[in-house]
């Protein structure tokens, strides 16, 4: 049983295999194995919000140490939530979505080796973030 892949889905595997973008598989303990990355991505899709967090923290800091200067988070928009169904839960705050960048922001350690967070476009479920040199670290 054999199916043809569509010319479009082949030319889009073609372009993530030459695409210096990669992203890590959600069970990896140490994400960072590649020296020469400038952007890393992760997917946090169908972690809870405790596991994705702290993925987000060693994330952050294994790319600070190895000088990458850019990291796409993908969240997942959120549209699968049971956060929905549960009125003991906040819809705005159980959503990795929302979540996380607050996580991020609200880690003193983490927001020193950050230069930005780019905020994702309405409709996206990724967002950047963009870390120091370490070199000018202080």
């Amino acid at each position: 049983m054999s199916k043809k892949i569509s010319d479009k889905d082949f030319q889009d595997w073609k372009n993530f295999v030459k695409s210096k973008d990669k992203i890590i598989p959600k069970d990896s303990d140490s994400p960072l194995t590649s020296k020469n990355i400038s952007t890393f991505a992760i997917d946090l899709h169908g972690l809870s919000l405790d596991q994705a967090n702290k993925i987000v923290e060693k994330t952050i800091s294994d790319c600070f140490e190895k000088h990458i200067s850019k990291i796409n988070i993908i969240t997942g928009k959120g549209t699968r939530s049971k956060s929905f169904e549960d009125p003991y839960k906040s819809s705005e705050l159980s959503i990795l979505k929302h979540s996380i960048p607050e996580f991020i922001n609200s880690n003193d350690e983490l927001m020193k080796k950050i230069k930005n967070i780019e905020n994702a476009k309405k409709n996206s479920g990724s967002f950047n973030v963009y870390l120091k040199s370490k070199n000018k670290f202080r």
